[in-house]
Parts: structure tokens; sequence; C-alpha cells
């Protein structure tokens, strides 16, 4: 594969990649799928830091769009082009590692809830247990929201999953990148192909 079908092939991954990222930290702010959580700040910090929507959305959606670019004939299929897909690509890696940082820390300190002393607290970053292992007693020490354990579970999971394929792709652009910047795209010499094919026809039919 040349390097600019390869440019192509990840910037169009790393497109819904960057979406499910996104609406991944957004619907967080809604446990319980209720909205009071949110505007009474009763959300779990690591969701405030909006990785998912900065990081591994934005900072990582906007290396794609140039990632891709590059490897469309006519747009940056150039050695210029990738060289700059290098640069956007280190960016991508950044904003996935960031959201995948906060990603593990929304995993290990669990979900702001109001715990059995009625109070709202984050109960589990004070456990030695690994909470995770004992799905059975999240219920006892999250009263509410409802379900906020699972559903802060679920959603940082798919984030960890969905950064560490951005952190992949975008590692993979960077290489491919500077094989752009030394050998070019081969789009040029696609052109070329077509140009002599299309000389050939017209020589033979006159």
């Amino acid at each position: 594969m040349c390097t600019g079908k390869c440019s192509l092939c990840i910037g169009r991954t790393l497109y819904p990649l960057a979406l499910i990222s996104i609406i991944c930290n957004i619907v967080l702010f809604f446990p319980d799928w209720d909205v009071q959580y949110a505007l009474e700040r009763h959300i779990t910090r690591e969701v405030t830091l909006m990785g998912g929507l900065v990081g591994g959305g934005v900072m990582v959606l906007i290396p794609a769009v140039h990632i891709y670019m590059t490897g469309e004939r006519g747009w940056c299929a150039n050695r210029c082009g990738m060289f700059l897909s290098i640069i956007l690509a280190a960016v991508g890696v950044a904003g996935a590692l960031y959201s995948f940082i906060v990603a593990v820390f929304g995993l290990l300190h669990g979900p702001l809830c109001k715990d059995i002393l009625d109070d709202w607290s984050t109960p589990f970053n004070t456990k030695d247990v690994n909470y995770l292992e004992y799905p059975d007693f999240w219920e006892l020490f999250c009263t509410e929201p409802k379900n906020v354990v699972k559903f802060n579970v679920v959603l940082f999971s798919i984030l960890l999953v969905v950064n560490s394929l951005q952190i992949i792709l975008c590692g993979i652009q960077m290489i491919n990148g500077l094989f752009g910047c030394l050998c070019g795209t081969c789009r040029d010499t696609d052109n070329t192909r077509h140009n002599n094919v299309t000389l050939t026809t017209t020589v033979h039919v006159a």
C-alpha cells in the first residue's frame, strides 16, 4: 500500500473514533440520563477534565482531516503535506494519550455519587480493594445516581479502547508520513501512469 492510500485509510478510521470519544464524554455528564447532576455539579472530576471531548475528540479530529487530505489527489498529496501530517499525528497521539490517562483515573477513582451516609463523595477512591472486582457492592456504596458505577465503567472503558486505537493509528501515520516525505505519496506516480495510458490510447486511435 502506498503512503497516500495508507493516509486515506487512517484518516477515515480516525473520524468515527473521534466521534465516539466525543459522544462518550458528553454522555458522561448525564448519569442516569438526568441533567440535574450536571447542573448541580455532582459529576466525576475526570468527566469535567473532558479528555474524551478535547483530547480524543478535537485533538484527534483535526489531524484526521489533514491525514485524510494527504491521501486525496489534488489536496495535500505531496511531501510537504506528509511532513505536516507527522506533526499533526503527534498532536493526535498527545490528545488520545491525555484522554486515555483521564479515563484510567476515572476508572481507578470511581464515580462521584451519594454514598450510604447520604453524602456526595467518591467512596471507591478510599478503598484499598479494587471495586471493579466486586460489582455486587456498587449499588450499596453508590445509592444515587442509579447505576452510576456501571455507567462510568462502561463509558470510560470504551474511551480506553478508542484512545488506544487512536494512539496506534496516529503513531502509524507518523511513520507513514516519514516515508511519504522521503518517497512521495504515490499519487504523482498514479497521475503519471494515467497520463501515459491516456497518451497511448490517443496515439493508437490516431
